[in-house]
């Protein structure tokens, strides 16, 4: 599959998640789609990262386990070939609160003003068509275990964090971010199974 890169960057799609966002009423996911295109495996990737990231949504009790849910179902559609996402209506009618969700991405806004001036097509031939699928059997790795982060301090903003780096990789087109994230994901990983 081939991503659409629909973002220039990550403080473009922090401006289109602020203007869903605006008021105080909730936030679905299915709006999150609907903004973001529902073959936008990038796109939605980071999104889903950012937000278990973001210390004010991330740290909501169940939020890393639905995220995780989502990157697990958009992964498993990807490596079977669906062209377009679908996610059952219990997942989509899932909301966060549109306060909580701006404060998190204002939390959000200085560092990814400073990551968008890193980000740069670099080492493409490994961020080729291929190595979507690579991204997505890593991401599924990391979403069939979120659930059990949230017993462990700070691993599922770590899981985010990860999710994060595969979504700029692709957006970008960046192959020294793929690796990163790859480096990231490994650290993770030994990180809780140390702690279990």
């Amino acid at each position: 599959m081939t991503e659409q890169n629909e973002f220039q960057s990550l403080q473009e799609l922090l401006d289109r998640l602020q203007g869903i966002s605006q008021n105080d009423e909730d936030v679905s996911v299915g709006e999150i789609i609907d903004m973001v295109g529902d073959r936008s495996y990038g796109p939605l990737l980071l999104i889903s990262g950012l937000l278990t990231l973001a210390p004010i949504i991330g740290d909501i009790p169940g939020v890393p386990t639905i995220l995780g849910a989502i990157v697990f179902l958009f992964s498993v559609q990807l490596l079977f070939g669906k062209e377009h996402f679908w996610l059952p209506k219990f997942l989509l009618e899932r909301s966060v609160s549109g306060k909580k969700m701006n404060k998190g991405i204002e939390w959000l806004q200085s560092p990814a003003r400073w990551i968008d001036k890193l980000l740069k097509p670099r080492l493409r031939l490994l961020v080729k068509d291929t190595a979507v699928y690579i991204i997505a059997f890593m991401c599924l790795m990391i979403a069939s275990v979120m659930p059990i982060m949230e017993l462990v301090p700070f691993s599922a903003n770590a899981a985010g964090a990860a999710l994060t780096v595969f979504g700029l990789a692709l957006i970008a087109r960046d192959g020294l971010l793929l690796v990163l994230a790859l480096i990231l994901t490994g650290v993770i990983a030994a990180i809780i199974i140390n702690v279990l």
